[in-house]
């Protein structure tokens, strides 16, 4: 299965190039912007819109912080699910045999959707399947991809250490996710292994940190 994998649209997807041969296309979050859920409801619709109408015959969305009028219920299940997209909330589904888990939850950091405190998050990567064939979060595991800068203009590592352990633990074949950008002179947007995990890494993200008004990164495309 060809799998395109993207991430942190942010409203720019229409600036994307489209892969052709693509069986599933994935989203790991932020497709919109507002955090006032009730600003936010007319960009993630239209986000929809593009998403469902997209060429490629299996689509799943997993949500990210920016997505907050799907947390607060202003956009629903229903609505996504009716247009065709699988929509993963700490749950599974099966396509063309493979098995994809995905959550929205990222470490706290501000007040926005789908975060959970770093004392508290491993509860839900606890509930992480074995045996999957591709995990999909909205944030990155500690130390993979994870690299930007602090208030202080240092550089940090700012994945999920826990989800780091989870995944550890119960590897997956792929794990795909976004959260954190590219900035001007560190590349997260693309793919890796580490040595001690026989699992690829895919940071989707397609908009630099500096750069949110275009798009960056045209996405991942993966083999599975």
């Amino acid at each position: 299965m060809k799998v395109w994998h993207i991430s942190d649209t942010h409203m720019n997807h229409g600036q994307l190039i489209v892969p052709e041969g693509i069986d599933t296309v994935i989203h790991s979050g932020d497709a919109s912007n507002w955090k006032d859920p009730y600003r936010n409801e007319s960009e993630l619709r239209a986000f929809i819109d593009w998403f469902a109408t997209l060429p490629i015959p299996n689509k799943v969305f997993v949500p990210g912080n920016h997505d907050t009028s799907l947390e607060k219920g202003l956009i629903t299940r229903d609505l996504i699910e009716h247009r065709g997209i699988h929509l993963l909330i700490n749950e599974e589904v099966n396509i063309g045999g493979l098995r994809i888990w995905g959550s929205p939850f990222s470490p706290r950091y501000g007040d926005w959707s789908y975060m959970r405190d770093r004392g508290t998050i491993n509860r839900i990567w606890d509930t992480i399947p074995e045996s999957l064939d591709i995990l999909i979060t909205h944030g990155p595991p500690y130390g993979v991809l994870d690299a930007t800068y602090d208030h202080h203009n240092k550089v940090e590592l700012v994945g999920c250490s826990a989800l780091r352990k989870r995944v550890a633990k119960v590897p997956p074949r792929f794990m795909l996710f976004g959260h954190v950008h590219s900035t001007h002179d560190i590349r997260n947007a693309g793919t890796r292994t580490v040595s001690e995990l026989p699992t690829v890494f895919s940071n989707g993200s397609c908009c630099d940190d500096g750069k949110m008004g275009m798009v960056t990164s045209h996405g991942n495309v993966l083999e599975i």
